[in-house]
């Protein structure tokens, strides 16, 4: 999968009309499907960001000097007592495979994916 057009039609419709996911920003999937039910595990947005833990900027690191933490591309967050996965396109830059493992799962767990940016915005208290 090359972009975010690639995602169902119903996603799509509610995520914009982005065609290359680092053109666009943050973007976040989000812990509730198109039908509107809440993806389970309750866990889930944890466990996606601890496997994409280790693509961060230098690589991973091992040892002693090794960083217990998610990734500063892919990261857990709540929004609107949501749970949701923030996710950088500046990750395809690191490795092109790992953003479509993300953009896949949220396509083939039909979760809602929108931009950061507003979401974030209107989770705010004003």
């Amino acid at each position: 999968m090359s972009n975010l057009s690639d995602l169902p039609a119903q996603i799509m419709a509610e995520a914009s009309n982005w065609s290359d996911p680092p053109g666009i920003g943050e973007f976040l999937i989000h812990g509730v499907t198109v039908q509107g039910r809440p993806f389970r595990p309750s866990d889930w947005s944890e466990r996606l960001c601890g496997v994409m833990s280790c693509f961060r900027p230098g690589g991973a690191t091992l040892g002693r000097d090794a960083l217990i933490g998610y990734s500063p591309f892919v990261r857990p967050v709540s929004v609107g007592g949501v749970k949701c996965v923030l996710v950088d396109p500046a990750l395809r830059e690191l490795e092109v495979m790992a953003l479509d493992f993300v953009l896949n799962f949220a396509r083939d767990n039909e979760l809602r994916v929108t931009a950061a940016e507003d979401a974030l915005a209107a989770d705010q208290p004003e």
